[in-house]
């Protein structure tokens, strides 16, 4: 069968192989691949930032945005062949620490944990694929090939719920949301706040094409120019980062008027950024701020994540995958995408 294999660490070795067929074991699943989402994290390791190929294997399959249909399942379980499923990322740590010992393995603290696609597990962008029962999630069948969102909401699910609980250590009635960033995650972010019925503001430095068009369709309101100058306009209660651009990172976290400010991009290191560290400390301390970061997920935020696209309208979400390309030109897709793209799909 045909997979999307590189060798870690190695820029330009991305190829589409032949490899074995998986060989379902106890308690798994086999799948086909129907669709394979496309982010960041999978244009950094084809560039030969980071990954980690399985014990004695030369060469990662990689891509961990799933959606699958299942061929094959254990006998007496909960899902059966025809079901569309989305495969969970992390593994817990062997150890385990204590996190990934009560099943928050998302905040694994000795970094032991690993990764389909990413760290030392073979992903998802293969013609067909296993999977632990365990770690399969059902997909609503209505939603059809828009499953494929499901990981990536899964990021905003996980970030919602912290900030969330970050909010009730005290009185919580926030009103309004300002994200940065109207690619994939800072639009499913939109969605989820939308979805809590706040007046949602998102910010981008794209002035065209679809990404306005699309926070419209939500409802909400779509902003250029510095955050600072936004977040003055709107005045948020909560502050969603979703660009890793260091002087976004740090102006959102500037904004301690939001009593939660939750950064979810990831940055590069090697940027250093001027900051007047006394008015920050000052404006954290006496706003009684909360700045956290958040990533991955775990088995309940995918839960909430497939309850979330449960509910939204397809008409919308189908707006968010604007360029599909098949199996055998994805190299095309893993290569960055022109501004006007929010979400990329590879057809297995």
């Amino acid at each position: 069968m045909r997979a999307l294999t590189m060798v870690p660490l190695q820029a330009g070795s991305l190829e589409l192989s032949e490899v074995p067929e998986p060989v379902r074991g106890e308690g798994e699943l086999l799948v086909e691949g129907v669709a394979l989402g496309v982010c960041g994290t999978d244009r950094e390791i084809v560039s030969g930032d980071f990954g980690d190929a399985p014990p004695g294997d030369e060469r990662l399959i990689i891509g961990h945005e799933s959606l699958g249909r299942v061929l094959e399942a254990p006998e007496g379980g909960d899902l059966a062949p025809g079901d569309l499923v989305v495969g969970i990322v992390r593994r817990p740590d062997p150890v385990p620490c204590g996190a990934c010992a009560h099943g928050e393995f998302d905040m694994c603290r000795n970094g032991r944990y690993t990764e389909r696609g990413i760290t030392r597990l073979h992903g998802f962008g293969a013609e067909r694929w296993t999977i632990e029962a365990d770690y399969a999630i059902r997909v609503d069948p209505a939603l059809g090939d828009l499953g494929v969102l499901l990981e990536p909401t899964t990021v905003v699910a996980k970030a919602w719920d912290h900030i969330e609980r970050i909010g009730e250590r005290a009185w919580f009635g926030p009103r309004r949301v300002l994200i940065a960033g109207a690619g994939p995650i800072g639009l499913l972010a939109a969605l989820l706040g939308a979805q809590r019925g706040l007046d949602v503001h998102v910010l981008d430095r794209v002035t065209g094409g679809v990404k306005p068009k699309i926070v419209a369709n939500l409802g909400g309101a779509y902003h250029t120019g510095p955050l600072t100058e936004v977040a003055a306009k709107t005045r948020p209660d909560i502050v969603i980062e979703a660009t890793g651009v260091p002087r976004l990172v740090m102006a959102a976290i500037a904004e301690a008027a939001a009593s939660v400010v939750c950064l979810t991009g990831v940055s590069r290191a090697g940027h250093p950024t001027e900051v007047d560290a006394g008015e920050l400390n000052r404006r954290v301390v006496l706003g009684n701020a909360a700045v956290f970061g958040s990533v991955n997920a775990n088995h309940r935020h995918y839960r909430l994540a497939a309850d979330a696209l449960g509910r939204a309208d397809r008409s919308w979400l189908a707006q968010l995958i604007t360029n599909r390309l098949p199996l055998d030109r994805a190299p095309e897709a893993l290569r960055s995408g022109s501004d006007d793209d929010v979400k990329v799909v590879i057809d297995l």
